[in-house]
């Protein structure tokens, strides 16, 4: 009897070592199937960022409708570092990251504020540039705004870029305020121009940007920003390699002092405005 279960306890073990083994084949096989997004980059030659190309200085387009900005020199050394080329894919900011998702882009670089409610959906790393939201307007009063909830929202109309933190910020804080989203930033500049709204609230550098670029329309733009908006990197949540990958890049950069460098060059020399079409 003794003799009996010893041979069974054996077998026993013996038949879940295979069993183990087995599983770890078909695992190892499975990923093997599976290619990462790094190595279908590596494949094309080519790293896909998607950009809406229409928010001064991070991303624009000069007067031949080249696209050019901090974030696109940004997302030029990054695919330099891969050994591969950049490829631009130019989207309305609303559906950027739904063309991450879709799989048109390996990345989204375009002025993303990281938020959680995004963190659900896509994988960001960073932030690469620490932002926040301002007034740009014609009225002191609106520019002296240190909150957003401070805005006496009677008679007052704003404008926001459509599915931006703005919108979101406002509709959030101030709900009763006249709001009109704008399909671009050209657009919202232009109720500002027309009347039609008495403040854009949008991201600092914008707001800087307009200030610089249209001396004579009298814009001003809250010198302290309302909120704090870090900007991340943004990507498919299924590659640790390429979340890794992204993260040494964005450290190397950040402790190197290139990243400080390429700020310097965007926000403390205003001579890119030279290329802008109007």
């Amino acid at each position: 009897m003794t003799f009996n279960r010893k041979w069974l306890g054996l077998i026993l073990i013996a038949v879940l070592l295979l069993a183990a083994c087995q599983s770890t084949q078909q695992t190892g096989a499975t990923m093997a199937a599976s290619p990462s997004h790094i190595d279908r980059i590596l494949a094309a030659g080519e790293l896909r960022v998607a950009t809406s190309a229409a928010q001064p200085p991070l991303n624009m387009k000069d007067r031949d409708g080249k696209v050019f900005g901090f974030e696109i020199d940004l997302a030029r050394m990054l695919a330099a570092k891969m050994g591969v080329e950049l490829r631009l894919v130019e989207k309305p900011f609303p559906e950027i990251l739904d063309a991450l998702q879709a799989g048109e882009a390996d990345l989204a670089i375009s002025g993303l504020t990281i938020l959680t409610t995004r963190n659900m959906k896509v994988a960001f790393v960073g932030p690469y540039f620490i932002s926040g939201k301002s007034f740009l307007t014609k009225y002191q009063n609106l520019a002296n705004a240190e909150r957003i909830d401070a805005v006496d929202v009677k008679d007052v109309t704003l404008t926001v870029l459509k599915g931006s933190t703005s919108q979101m910020l406002v509709e959030e804080v101030i709900p009763e305020v006249k709001l009109i989203p704008a399909a671009s930033y050209a657009e919202a500049t232009r109720l500002l121009d027309e009347d039609k709204a008495h403040a854009l609230v949008a991201d600092y550098p914008y707001c800087f940007y307009a200030v610089l670029r249209n001396p004579a329309k009298q814009y001003i733009a809250s010198i302290t920003p309302i909120t704090y908006e870090p900007l991340g990197i943004a990507m498919p949540g299924d590659d640790p390699l390429l979340i890794n990958l992204v993260t040494n890049f964005l450290n190397t950069m950040r402790s190197s002092g290139q990243l400080d460098l390429l700020k310097e060059r965007w926000f403390g020399d205003s001579s890119w405005m030279q290329r802008m079409p109007y």
